[in-house]
């Protein structure tokens, strides 16, 4: 493995660090950006279906990156040989964080689609109260854990 990592290295990092960018960027653009324009919306029937919507694509979107983030982390684990240098505990620490993101986000799919679910039975306070918890608590903390993770990633990319 190291050695394909070593051949491939440049595509692999690339790969590594457009994953976690699409993944974490996409969650602060929806949250920051698109939650705005969602609260213009008089209808609270026609925000939710809107909220749900723009979750699902994003989630369609970032889901592909976040396989791609945990192989090129695999390749980049045993290509650097990280596991046995000075720097594994952050290299571990780091896939500890992507790991919980990956776990929540999983969640949060589980969580839309309930929602979803619940808008298209009429049920507007249930699908409110599952739409809001990824709004206000899922995606915040997966955006701090993912600039948490891409700090230790500059941290070790750095000193390798």
């Amino acid at each position: 493995m190291q050695e394909f990592f070593l051949e491939n290295k440049v595509i692999i990092v690339f790969l590594h660090v457009i994953s976690g960018v699409i993944w974490v960027g996409g969650m602060i653009a929806m949250r920051y950006a698109s939650h705005q324009s969602f609260l213009k919306i008089e209808s609270p029937h026609k925000r939710l279906e809107h909220i749900a919507y723009a979750l699902k694509r994003l989630f369609y979107i970032v889901f592909p990156f976040v396989i791609t983030l945990m192989v090129t982390a695999i390749f980049m684990v045993k290509g650097y040989r990280l596991s046995e240098s000075d720097f594994s505990v952050y290299a571990y620490f780091k896939e500890v964080i992507w790991s919980v993101m990956f776990l929540n986000l999983m969640i949060m799919i589980y969580l839309r689609s309930k929602g979803e679910m619940l808008l298209n039975k009429g049920d507007m306070v249930g699908a409110k109260n599952q739409l809001e918890l990824i709004g206000k608590i899922m995606v915040p903390l997966n955006i701090g854990l993912g600039l948490t993770a891409i700090f230790f990633g500059t941290y070790l990319s750095s000193n390798l």
